[in-house]
């Protein structure tokens, strides 16, 4: 199958994504070293999303690359491990306080555990879109559904190399913000909702 393009791509996960999750936590099994943290399942076939995104290209993404942020935290957190007893939510969120010797791998790997466990979490095909309190926040921060969808994409497409394009809840109100490689909103106390992987080879 051809890659996707970026446009494409972008706007393929723009309109098939399903309901978002107003709660950041996220479940992390049992602190048992030495893999504190594990790869969480994709939670639908490889193929689900097919026409849009390929098999191939979830397997790869989920077993490869959202493998590899997970060994590699666990490495981080075996180098010190008063880290162990913590969620990766909150490594990510207290990263102004992680040592020193661990910060710069929460950033990276430990960002791109999270992100990639909630951006799996919002993938889906053929739902109504947002109702209810989530529809009317959209409504009542960008005026419309619809113009939400088009700042969302049009903000993706912004993003220089590989980043992420987030719809935040940001002292009350929801803001589109994007960060650079697998930075969280988390970190600068911001609660993502959704994310868009923008990947640089796409």
């Amino acid at each position: 199958m051809n890659p996707l393009s970026r446009r494409n791509a972008i706007k393929t996960i723009v309109l098939t994504t399903g309901a978002l999750a107003t709660s950041g936590a996220l479940a992390q099994p049992a602190a048992t070293p030495p893999e504190v943290f594990k790869l969480p399942a994709l939670g639908f076939d490889y193929d689900a999303l097919e026409p849009h995104i390929d098999a191939e290209t979830m397997k790869i993404h989920h077993d490869k690359h959202h493998a590899a942020y997970v060994a590699k935290l666990n490495a981080a957190v075996a180098k010190e491990p008063s880290l162990a007893t913590k969620t990766v939510e909150e490594l990510v969120t207290h990263l102004d306080t992680a040592p020193e010797n661990a910060a710069v791998d929460i950033r990276n790997h430990g960002g791109g555990h999270f992100n990639h466990t909630l951006f799996w979490q919002h993938l889906k095909k053929g739902t109504g879109g947002p109702q209810g309190d989530l529809l009317k926040a959209l409504e009542q921060n960008f005026g419309s559904f619809a113009k939400w969808q088009e700042q969302f994409g049009d903000s993706a497409m912004k993003v220089f190399g590989s980043g992420w394009t987030w719809l935040v809840l940001r002292k009350g109100r929801l803001v589109i913000e994007n960060l650079p490689n697998q930075d969280s909103p988390l970190s600068t106390g911001g609660q993502p909702l959704l994310g868009i992987d923008v990947w640089e080879h796409a």
